[in-house]
């Protein structure tokens, strides 16, 4: 699996294009038009970095290469934060990840798993009669979507 390219935020001021460059101040990364700042965020706020230089892209202010030469990051990732700041705008950067849901755990097989958990039964023996695999109804027991009774002592 490929490894991530975090941004390179050096300490002094650098320059994205001939209009556009970029700074460190402590913790904080300010973007400059000239001499004007022009956004800032902090310096591990990825999702901020990536809606800014998607910004940058979309309105013709820096190249998507001029990005990946400035900060040190893969041009897919510029591609990828350009796309999806097209497909969503800025929301679509802070929204949170969507999960799939259990394809197997439907709600009448937790209602099942469920029942026979309540009678105390084992979920090796719940699990061989269902045709499901342990790992899954155990994480459903971890997410709290299924309860266990505890034994008692």
């Amino acid at each position: 699996m490929p490894q991530m390219h975090l941004p390179i935020f050096p300490a002094e001021a650098t320059e994205i294009n001939h209009l556009l460059g970029f700074a460190r101040k402590g913790e904080t990364i300010y973007y400059f038009n000239g001499q004007m700042p022009i956004f800032s965020h902090n310096e591990d706020d990825l999702k901020s970095f990536r809606l800014i230089t998607s910004q940058l892209v979309e309105n013709g202010n820096a190249s998507q290469m001029e990005i990946v030469r400035a900060f040190g990051i893969s041009k897919i990732s510029v591609i990828r934060s350009v796309k999806l700041y097209r497909a969503e705008g800025a929301e679509g950067f802070f929204k949170p990840r969507k999960r799939r849901s259990s394809a197997v755990l439907t709600p009448e097989i937790i209602n099942t798993i469920q029942e026979s958990l309540d009678e105390g039964r084992e979920v090796g023996l719940i699990c061989d009669e269902l045709n499901l695999k342990r790992d899954t109804v155990n994480k459903a027991i971890r997410d709290g979507r299924l309860r266990k009774l505890e034994k008692k002592t």
